[in-house]
């Protein structure tokens, strides 16, 4: 059982699936790059025991979310402050992450900023997004400003409200199935679709993909060695708790991110990482199971279940929809 939740920002709203006792504080959970909280639709049931209760977001743009506001690009340094939002709504002094892939390094971000302010980071099938060359960095940002004024002029131009081309749900599985490389199951691809597409307004029997375009020109942070090992330092020198998960048939975690897990495994004596080794990239909701028994112990060792620690918001009520199924 879940609550659909919806915390106010500047722009309109973030939205979340809220699993278990909302008055236990959550672990939060963080989707991958255009993904959506369905990502966690079998896993959070599964650490609601452990955890109390766990709360999925989507990231602006993202899920249910509200887009940003036309003119404006995408930065992962705005999912960073998501985070620092939802603490100032629920006036929480400490918070639990958990992420995949882009989520995790936006949760992996947070952490290395404010050490302090999490109590424990559990990062699936990512530390941090990939190095990439210095060059090549100029020339994604050269053609990432196009793309994004492009895409903006498409949202003030009248053309902008003509409908994104639409399929059948079997094509948008399709779709979805094709972009994630064959990471996601067919069979689950209806979890991330259910917050992923809109039915159209011209075909009765046909959606259209409704999350932000602009996302597909996302600005990261593009963290190089040196800063990426800053940052790894700055948590292995708060001891938090970090549990990095590992997909084997994933190509996610390459090389340069197995440097920065050594570090991690000399420095932090309260890190750990496991294999999974027929894991895909998206292996969190195709082994659920398998994964909830790795993580279960980990909460269970460094976050005691809390009483009903007062996870109340200064939010009002009137915001919160009732429960769902």
């Amino acid at each position: 059982m879940f609550t659909e939740i919806q915390i106010p920002v500047p722009w309109g709203h973030i939205s979340g699936l809220w699993y278990g006792d909302q008055s236990i504080q959550p672990l939060i959970a963080l989707h991958g790059w255009l993904d959506n909280s369905g990502t966690f639709a079998k896993l959070a049931p599964l650490l609601v025991e452990a955890a109390g209760s766990v709360l999925c977001i989507d990231l602006p743009g993202h899920g249910h979310s509200s887009h940003l506001p036309a003119g404006i690009i995408y930065h992962s340094s705005e999912f960073v402050r998501v985070l620092i939002r939802l603490m100032k709504a629920y006036n929480w002094s400490k918070i639990s992450l958990m992420g995949h892939s882009m989520g995790g390094s936006v949760a992996f971000y947070f952490a290395s900023l404010y050490p302090s302010k999490v109590d424990v980071l559990i990062s699936i099938d990512v530390v941090v997004r990939r190095f990439i060359k210095p060059d090549l960095t100029v020339e994604m940002i050269r053609y990432s400003m196009i793309k994004a004024l492009r895409d903006n002029q498409r949202l003030v131009d009248e053309t902008a409200f003509d409908e994104a081309p639409s399929y059948t749900f079997a094509e948008c599985e399709h779709k979805l199935y094709e972009g994630s490389g064959h990471s996601i199951f067919p069979e689950n691809c209806k979890y991330i679709l259910e917050r992923n597409i809109s039915k159209s307004r011209k075909f009765s029997d046909r959606y259209y993909f409704s999350r932000d375009t602009r996302l597909k020109h996302l600005f990261d942070m593009h963290a190089q060695e040196p800063f990426a090992k800053a940052m790894v330092m700055r948590i292995c020198a708060a001891k938090l708790p970090h549990m990095v998960l590992r997909g084997g048939a994933s190509s996610n975690i390459g090389p340069d991110t197995m440097k920065l897990i050594g570090l991690l495994s000399e420095h932090n004596p309260n890190f750990e990482t496991h294999l999974i080794a027929d894991g895909l990239h998206h292996f969190h909701l195709n082994q659920p199971e398998l994964v909830a028994k790795l993580i279960i112990p980990f909460l269970k060792r460094y976050r005691p279940l809390p009483l009903g620690n007062g996870a109340q918001s200064n939010i009002g009520s009137e915001l919160r929809p009732k429960a769902k199924m």
